[in-house]
């Protein structure tokens, strides 16, 4: 390990010891007390750091967050800057994700498991971890995981359309370091398409009502929720008020209603 690796590692050592021990309480409380996992050793999860409060605005770290919070794991929050992703990803041992051109590249969420040792990169393979390793409470239920992993697919492609605003208004919520490196590897684009992004929820919302229930498995709710609901998370987060009005009004108000229904569930609400 270089000695900027090795400083990095300190710090972050020291940083998630402070975090748990400033954490452990919050994350205890919010487990349930019956929960086979009440005694486990809180996981870290790591996410990015904004100026929001609260901080959390990326779907896909709070994918995972959605999760724990469902299943009553114990965990605390290790917030990273952006820009400092790389090194500090790198320090701790995370596995890299891969650019088309096959080149590395290092991401958050990143979950960290002390009770096994489990170091996991990716929301979704993350999700699929805690599925097997925290069974209470299922997320794939009925052997769901491929489907929902070609659900997470096809949803994404209807989002698509409104990623490059999404991304410059994400911008404006980052440090400034952070904000110059986002742009210089991001597509962004200040001109929303709203009609695509609309034509690609009355999509969705078709198939929501091919269910008999409120989730997309009708009275069962699964990841397949969670997904759609921390797109909506971002949503909400990054745009301006009049933005996250104009889509939650959508389909009847069906969005704002999936994401309270959702948080709800999750106990983050």
């Amino acid at each position: 390990m270089h000695a900027n690796q090795a400083q990095m590692h300190s710090v972050l050592t020291l940083r998630i010891k402070l975090s748990l021990k400033k954490s452990f309480k919050v994350g205890r409380s919010t487990s349930n007390p019956t929960s086979q996992y009440s005694m486990t050793l809180p996981l870290v999860l790591y996410d990015i750091l904004s100026e929001l409060p609260g901080n959390n605005w990326s779907p896909n770290p709070a994918k995972p967050r959605f999760v724990l919070s469902y299943k009553d794991i114990p965990f605390v929050t290790l917030w990273v800057e952006y820009s400092d992703i790389s090194i500090a990803m790198k320090a701790i041992g995370a596995k890299p994700n891969k650019h088309r051109d096959g080149s590395d590249v290092y991401t958050v969420p990143v979950l960290s498991d002390p009770n096994t040792g489990a170091l996991i990169t990716d929301s979704l393979e993350i999700a699929s971890y805690l599925e097997k390793t925290y069974p209470e409470k299922p997320i794939f239920p009925n052997n769901s995981e491929p489907l929902i992993r070609a659900f997470d697919s096809a949803h994404f492609s209807l989002i698509r359309p409104a990623m490059k605003s999404l991304f410059a208004r994400s911008t404006e919520i980052l440090s400034p370091a952070s904000a110059k490196l986002f742009i210089g590897v991001r597509s962004i684009d200040h001109d929303e398409d709203w009609d695509l992004l609309e034509k690609g929820y009355n999509t969705a919302h078709e198939w929501y009502q091919k269910t008999d229930g409120k989730w997309i498995m009708g009275d069962t709710f699964s990841y397949a929720d969670i997904v759609v609901a921390c797109s909506l998370l971002w949503y909400k987060r990054v745009l301006k008020e009049d933005e996250w009005v104009r889509i939650s009004s959508w389909n009847g108000g069906k969005w704002a209603q999936v994401l309270a229904d959702a948080e709800m569930e999750c106990k983050l609400a």
